[in-house]
């Protein structure tokens, strides 16, 4: 299947913030909203230099292709621009990385934080994507591949998560070379690929890695939530989904006696005897890099909370047909059965399925309540699709 064509329009601004107008609209190579490497390349072939800042609109609901509008930073050039009517307004949840020398700003602290590390200087830089979750940098050194990650404020625990990883499972997760605990975190690069469609057959040592890390995590669950990891065991889950949720009780039915049936569920979930552990949040396959010759390690945390693990096992069966789907969960419910006996993990799997597609609505909710209203296309269809989701399975 195709995909529909990105064509890009740059609204330009000086460091001072003074809008100076567009430049002509081109086409991308890469379909992808966040993704920035082929706009910078685009704008130089107009003769601008640019850093990306953030997405203003697009004529379509979808997150990919359409004809969509950036906000960037001129950093040298002289281009022909046209005029625009944007007016460039603060707003109080616009991430760093999209102010106004926000860039400028995180790459100055990741060539101080690289040099302390004895890395040196970046002999190269790559603006690769900026979204209301992340901006992201490629960075060549002479130790190899880097990437500058800048979380915004909300999802800044990451680096507290990887943090721990590096320290109890090394080589389960990307590096952190240094964090500055606002959410800029540079990590390094992890050798293979990503598992994008990957096989049962890889899945189940994906499966492994999964469970060997959250029953580690058990014991130190305490610990991640008081250094900021989002916790959301148990009752404190139920109250956000709830929280999620009430706004849509008129536009959804089914989904106020889904709420109803809340509190049974989460009783029948506990016990099913799983202990509550570190949750990656998003743990599908495309989010783990291997090959034949490294063993599995799981990228992107950012999303990742406390409570229950069967939530992973879930993401991690996405593509498959049902039956690989069950022969993938036996096989993580038998590592859990070993090492919980009397648990009942597949039944947990079992009530976790229009959980899951709940918390899919509290995550989304977090997400549109901490970014800017001009970033809302991103996510604000996710919450009453997940909630309408949450009533068919439920």
């Amino acid at each position: 299947m195709s995909l529909p064509t990105r064509t890009a329009v740059l609204v330009l601004v000086d460091g001072d913030g003074a809008v100076l107008g567009q430049l002509p609209p081109f086409d991308v190579r890469i379909p992808f909203w966040p993704e920035t490497e082929d706009l910078v390349d685009g704008a130089r072939a107009l003769g601008a230099e640019i850093s990306v800042l953030r997405f203003l609109s697009a004529d379509g609901p979808a997150h990919v292709g359409g004809v969509v509008t950036y906000l960037a930073q001129l950093d040298g050039g002289d281009p022909a621009l046209a005029p625009t009517s944007f007016r460039l307004e603060p707003h109080p949840l616009r991430a760093p990385y999209a102010e106004v020398g926000g860039p400028a700003a995180s790459l100055a602290w990741a060539r101080e934080a690289l040099v302390a590390a004895g890395y040196g200087t970046p002999e190269a830089v790559r603006q690769r994507k900026t979204w209301n979750l992340s901006g992201l940098w490629r960075l060549e050194t002479a130790r190899g591949t880097v990437w500058l990650k800048h979380l915004p404020p909300f999802l800044r625990a990451e680096s507290v998560v990887l943090e721990w990883l590096n320290a109890v499972a090394p080589g389960s997760a990307p590096p952190l070379i240094a964090a500055d605990g606002t959410g800029r975190q540079l990590i390094g690069h992890l050798p293979g690929e990503d598992g994008f469609g990957a096989p049962l057959s890889v899945r189940y040592s994906m499966a492994d890695l999964l469970h060997g890390l959250q029953r580690r995590a058990i014991q130190d669950v305490d610990a991640l939530a008081a250094r900021g990891v989002r916790d959301r065991r148990g009752p404190l889950l139920a109250d956000q989904m709830v929280a999620a949720a009430l706004p849509w009780l008129e536009e959804i039915p089914g989904l106020e006696a889904l709420l109803e049936r809340l509190p049974n569920q989460f009783a029948e979930l506990e016990a099913c005897g799983l202990p509550d552990s570190l949750v990656h949040a998003d743990f599908h396959p495309g989010n783990v890099r291997f090959s034949a010759s490294v063993p599995p390690a799981a990228l992107d945390w950012g999303d990742s909370f406390l409570g229950n693990p069967g939530f992973d096992v879930l993401s991690l069966s996405a593509g498959l047909t049902p039956h690989e789907s069950e022969q993938l969960t036996e096989h993580w419910a038998a590592l859990w059965r070993q090492a919980v006996p009397g648990s009942d993990p597949v039944r947990a799997v079992r009530l976790l399925q229009p959980l899951s597609a709940l918390y899919g609505a509290v995550i989304y909710s977090t997400f549109v309540e901490n970014i800017e209203p001009s970033e809302w296309p991103y996510h604000a269809d996710d919450v009453p699709r997940c909630l309408k989701m949450a009533v068919d399975q439920g």
